[in-house]
Order: structure tokens, then C-alpha cells, then sequence
């Protein structure tokens, strides 16, 4: 993604990408954080946040997040689905979606 296009995101979603990528970057399921890189995540949340809002549930949700994190890291690299870091990346990130969406 274009950082313009990642600029009109974070516009679009405010504190939320900032928040999402934050979520993601603490449970670094493909093992990249190096506490320096905290922007390592955006490209990943580029793409999952649009598609919350298609997501019908929190299942749907945690789904999404496994399903980006193999085409951007592939299968063997990231921890197995599963793994309790999705499981707690999605009850965040869903918590983070659903006080914005009572905000709008």
C-alpha cells in the first residue's frame, strides 16, 4: 500500500489504526519486533482494518487476522493458528472496533 493510501486510512480510522497496529506489534505473532520498528505492523493493519467491517463476528475476525498473517508472512513462519495470541489479538482488537463504532 501507498503511504498516501495508508494517510487516508488513518485519517479514515483515527486512534483505531494507531491502536490495532499497537495490538499487533505486542503480540508479534511473526516475531519482528525489535522495540525500535513500532510501524512493522501498519502494512498488516492496512489490510485488516477495512475488513472489520465486514466481519460478522469475532470469529470472523480472528479468521481475518490468521488469514493476513500468512499471505504477508507465510504459515511457517508466524505461530500456528490457534495460538492463544490470536485469540487475545482479536478480544483487543474487537473491544478497540466495538467503542469506535459506539462513538460514530
Amino acid at each position: 500500500m501507498m503511504s498516501n493510501e495508508r494517510e487516508l486510512l488513518r485519517q479514515q480510522y483515527g486512534q483505531v489504526y494507531d491502536e490495532i497496529s499497537s495490538i499487533l506489534f505486542r503480540h508479534d505473532v511473526a516475531k519482528i519486533n525489535f522495540e525500535f520498528n513500532t510501524d512493522e505492523y501498519e502494512p498488516e493493519v492496512d489490510v485488516i482494518l477495512p475488513r472489520i467491517n465486514d466481519s460478522l463476528s469475532k470469529e470472523d475476525l480472528v479468521n481475518i487476522i490468521y488469514e493476513e498473517f500468512v499471505y504477508f508472512f507465510r504459515e511457517d513462519i508466524i505461530k500456528p493458528k490457534g495460538h492463544t495470541d490470536y485469540i487475545v489479538m482479536d478480544d483487543e482488537i474487537w473491544d478497540v472496533w466495538s467503542k469506535r463504532t459506539k462513538r460514530d
